[in-house]
């Protein structure tokens, strides 16, 4: 057990590379670049058409991904399992982009975008490329060449942020400059934010192109009864995907559309999103998590001592999400200066966000129990059930308390969505999680954050040596009761032999 946990520990963290670093390029570079040079309202577009990604990219894929992993670890040709994963994206890929061809003017419309079309038809591009993408990313992930996905993923975030810097910093200042000097055809400044659309429309073809050597694999001929099931397995995670994506992102368009004001609606998104994006640390951890344990857990599933490895997991999951989710609150006074000030009035809403979030994690960990007995459409019930609370919450009570109602609302549904996932998984493959020790470290943690907040000097250095102390103390804790997730920290550190 503790050599699989081990290994989970080390894909963790190479897939961190290729997940983790480039958000946090991301975050660190584009976030306080875009939330100054914008302004909020340019940035709320921003925030509120990579919501819609997230949802149509559920419906691309089709949950193939998991579909993938599922029958590539009991089946001895994978590359037949392989070929029908991308099979199925790529026919979605090409409907979406004919509904997109077929309808751009009336869609465009419908999102408030009307002078705008080119935003909806370039994403309708990215869209259709990172999913095709997606299967062959699963496809490294399955075969454990987490280094090959991080080089791509951080080459093609690199490639982002530069093309970023000069379609709206570099060639902004020569046309100040020197007015008439770039011809029309390689920099209009009336494209503005649509030069963030344009940067990754590039980076999504080009990784496309850089992927060509995975599609090697691919092979033809059609396995209708692997097909079927395949299908049958994914579809119920595209209704579950698809109330996640609700969950994750339908603040950011509701926002927009229920806020009262409708000349600040815009802004409101993008403080919001700027905000939102403060929890971006706990976000990447889960998500690099995420793309480990999934492969991980079915190819660990017929061991014996499968269920005691995905308890200690979830242990060991929750101890690292309550440090991030202490380092970032406890050094907020230097962490909110990634946005400009007039964006520091909603950083209330940060510390909710970093927990709906650690929530999250917890309940992809408990989704073992419907992944490894193929009951994926308990888990539509489940996610369609924290969807109608996100939605009906967000639409009475952001007229009320804004953007508040829509933190409250994230954390709301994830709790909600962990409660009836542990509940349920206890009747349908019992894992025995230490659920009191867990539920201790987060009220720990929970209240050494409320401790700092009650205190709080108003001197900056009394706050940071408090806080810090406070970490420490944490820490401590943790290391005297925890003491083999010390052992493998150490180990993954090299301070210590297996």
């Amino acid at each position: 057990m503790r050599n699989s946990i081990q290994m989970l520990a080390g894909q963790t963290a190479i897939y961190g590379l290729g997940t983790i670093l480039p958000r946090l390029l991301n975050f660190a570079i584009l976030t306080p670049f875009y939330t100054r040079v914008l302004g909020e309202g340019s940035y709320g577009t921003v925030t509120e058409i990579y919501a819609y990604v997230v949802v149509v990219m559920v419906i691309i894929t089709f949950g193939m991904e998991t579909g993938f992993f599922r029958f590539a670890s009991g089946q001895s040709d994978i590359k037949k399992v392989y070929s029908h994963a991308f099979g199925v994206v790529f026919v979605l890929a090409i409907l979406w982009l004919t509904v997109i061809s077929l309808f751009l003017t009336p869609i465009a419309g419908a999102l408030r975008y009307p002078e705008h079309p080119e935003y909806i038809k370039w994403f309708a591009w990215i869209i259709a490329l990172d999913a095709i993408a997606s299967i062959p990313f699963a496809k490294m992930r399955q075969e454990n060449r987490p280094r090959r996905f991080a080089t791509l993923k951080l080459s093609m975030v690199v490639l982002n942020i530069a093309v970023v810097m000069i379609l709206l910093w570099i060639f902004p200042m020569i046309q100040k400059a020197n007015p008439g000097l770039l011809p029309g055809w390689i920099y209009n400044p009336e494209i503005g934010v649509g030069y963030v659309f344009i940067t990754n429309l590039i980076t999504s073809i080009l990784m496309f192109l850089l992927l060509i050597p995975e599609l090697r694999d691919l092979r033809w001929g059609f396995d209708r009864q692997l097909l079927i099931k395949m299908v049958k397995f994914s579809a119920p995670l595209v209704i579950v995907g698809l109330a996640g994506a609700v969950n994750d992102v339908a603040d950011k368009i509701l926002l927009k559309f229920v806020t009262l004001d409708p000349e600040l609606a815009l802004s409101t998104v993008g403080i919001y999103g700027g905000n939102y994006r403060m929890a971006v640390i706990m976000t990447l951890y889960i998500q690099m998590f995420r793309y480990a344990f999934e492969p991980f857990l079915f190819s660990i599933a017929g061991d014996r001592d499968a269920k005691a490895t995905y308890a200690r997991v979830m242990k060991y999951f929750v101890i690292l999400g309550l440090l991030i989710f202490l380092g970032v609150m406890f050094y907020m006074d230097g962490i909110k200066y990634f946005l400009p000030a007039r964006y520091h009035k909603a950083n209330g809403i940060v510390p909710i966000i970093l927990m709906a979030n650690l929530l999250l994690g917890i309940y992809y960990s408990l989704s073992v129990w419907y992944k490894v007995t193929d009951k994926t459409r308990f888990a539509m019930v489940i996610a369609g059930t924290g969807a109608t609370f996100t939605l009906l919450f967000n639409m009475l009570l952001i007229p009320v308390w804004g953007y508040w109602a829509s933190a409250w609302a994230t954390l709301g549904c994830y709790l909600i969505m962990v409660i009836i996932s542990y509940l349920w998984g206890r009747k349908v493959y019992p894992v025995p999680y230490e659920t009191g020790r867990i539920a201790g470290w987060i009220l720990l943690a929970v209240a050494l954050f409320g401790l700092s907040e009650w205190i709080s000097p108003d001197a900056l250095a009394l706050r940071l040596l408090l806080n810090t102390i406070l970490l420490i103390l944490f820490i401590v804790v943790i290391g005297m009761r925890e003491k083999d997730l010390v052992r493998i920290v150490l180990i993954r550190a090299g301070i210590m032999r297996a």
